[in-house]
């Protein structure tokens, strides 16, 4: 019986392109003799456990899949904690992570009767996945830290005006609450968030409350 793989393909922001290790990943599996069973696409942070493609793979999953991913970022810049977490639930479900960026693990892509060593890499590749998974909290960490103290510098020498407004979506945003439509439908035709409507319907109502005046 052919050994399964649940691709997993994730990026921080709805800006990104989430898919776009795909090829690589469909030639990894077909290299090794993988099926590959399904594909779980999201577009969320990866220090975060709110991962609903993720955890829904892993609900899929039967024991002796393969999660396959690009890199082990794609799956954790968590805590330790979290990770811990993530982990705890991977095992429960004796998935077997096999990232392209981690050579040890490219042994578990393949099924071995022999027990001893089939263990022996399991315990390798964990250890691997702990190492890389502190490695990418502490990159993730390190680089808000640095974003921070530019951001800080910027502010100090009044060069720092925060994040830009986009002044087109707002004012279709504001145009379609002036036309009636529901604060649902708004958000459905542009992604945004609710808060995003509710600041711009408030800013509306005191713009028209001074015309009135």
């Amino acid at each position: 019986m052919p050994t399964l793989a649940r691709l997993y393909l994730r990026a921080s922001t709805s800006e990104q392109d989430a898919t776009r290790a795909r090829a690589a990943l469909e030639a990894f599996a077909a290299e090794r003799g993988l099926t590959i069973a399904a594909s779980y696409v999201e577009n969320e942070s990866g220090a975060s456990l709110h991962r609903p493609e993720l955890f829904r793979l892993l609900a899929d999953s039967r024991p002796g899949d393969v999660l396959l991913i690009e890199q082990v970022d794609r799956l954790s810049r968590l805590t330790e904690a979290d990770w811990r977490k993530l982990r705890a639930e991977m095992e429960t479900r004796q998935v077997r992570v096999v990232a392209m960026d981690l050579p040890t693990s490219w042994m578990l892509a393949t099924a071995t009767d022999d027990g001893f060593t089939a263990r022996m890499f399991a315990a390798v590749n964990g250890m691997m996945l702990d190492v890389l998974a502190a490695v990418a909290r502490k990159d993730y960490e390190d680089r808000r830290r640095r974003q921070a103290e530019g951001q800080a510098k910027a502010k100090a020498a009044g060069l720092y005006k925060g994040r830009q407004e986009d002044t087109q979506r707002n004012a279709a945003i504001a145009s379609m609450l002036a036309k009636g439509l529901s604060w649902s439908q708004v958000q459905a035709a542009t992604g945004c968030s609710r808060a995003t409507i509710a600041k711009i319907a408030k800013r509306a109502a005191a713009t028209a409350k001074g015309t009135a005046a």
